[in-house]
Order: structure tokens, then C-alpha cells, then sequence
């Protein structure tokens, strides 16, 4: 049974963060915003802002360190994080919608490598995708996929 959501809350967009402590409210589960500086949220339900330092990976590290298997899970879209939880049996999801499990963490992680090999070569340029309502709502179907699976 989840009983407490940690979000990877630097790169997480606020519609997602609104709607987590708003969901996590009605099935009274904690909510922990992890980041190195305070995070916005517009909800007025609680939640818990932790902020690390300002080191590399502190946040990751922070959740790393408290996250507990079968009862927790992460939102990160960091793929090296997602990884590691993965590897230690953390429930983790993407604010995309994705589930991370072993095998498709893998496949992302050898995407991510091949894009950066691509971007060093200078045969690619970088570009930052929007966060529309279709990604929005696939997140939204997974958190509540995720939960119900995990009751």
C-alpha cells in the first residue's frame, strides 16, 4: 500500500504537483516536495516541502536515502534517478505517464544515452518538448493505475 509520494519537485510541472497533493489528499497519502530551493503549489491541501543544498543530485540522494519499497513512490523524469530506484524496487513513474519497470528502464536509459551521444557529435539539436493536457492526463491515468495496483 503507497502511503507516501515523493516528487523530484525542481523539473516537476505545477499541474502535476497540484493535482498530486489534491488526489493524495483523498486517499490520505503524504506528499514530500524535494528540491534545493521551495517549490510553488497551488493546492490548498497539505503537503511537505524538503529543500537539500544545492550540491548536484542532492534531491535525488535526499529521496534515495528516505524512500521506502512497497510503500513509497517517486515522480521523477530524471532517467539515471529512475534508474536507481528501479534497482532497489521503488515504485517510480514519469510526470509523462510512464511507469518505470526493469525493462523499460533500460530501453530509456539506452535512448537517453544515444541522444546524448548525438548531441556531443553536435548531430542534434536540443529541444524542450511542452507539457500539453494529452501528456497531463496520461500522467494522471498512471498515478491512479499505479495507486490502485498498489492498494
Amino acid at each position: 500500500m503507497i502511503t507516501n509520494i515523493w516528487i523530484d519537485a525542481d523539473s516537476c510541472p505545477l499541474k502535476v504537483r497540484n493535482h498530486v497533493v489534491d488526489y493524495s489528499a483523498k486517499k490520505g497519502i503524504k506528499v514530500f516536495f524535494v528540491a534545493n530551493k521551495k517549490i510553488e503549489c497551488q493546492s490548498k491541501n497539505p503537503f511537505n516541502m524538503i529543500i537539500t543544498d544545492t550540491q548536484k543530485d542532492s534531491a535525488d540522494n535526499y529521496i534515495f536515502e528516505h524512500v521506502k519499497s512497497g510503500s513509497d513512490l517517486v515522480i521523477t523524469k530524471d532517467i539515471v534517478f529512475a534508474d536507481r530506484l528501479v534497482q532497489n524496487g521503488i515504485i517510480t513513474i514519469n510526470d509523462r505517464g510512464t511507469e518505470f519497470t526493469k525493462e523499460i528502464i533500460k530501453e530509456r536509459l539506452s535512448e537517453r544515452d544515444f541522444n546524448l551521444q548525438l548531441a556531443q557529435m553536435g548531430l542534434s539539436k536540443s529541444y524542450h518538448e511542452g507539457y500539453d493536457q494529452k501528456k497531463f492526463e496520461k500522467f494522471c491515468n498512471c498515478l491512479d493505475r499505479v495507486i490502485i495496483k498498489n492498494m
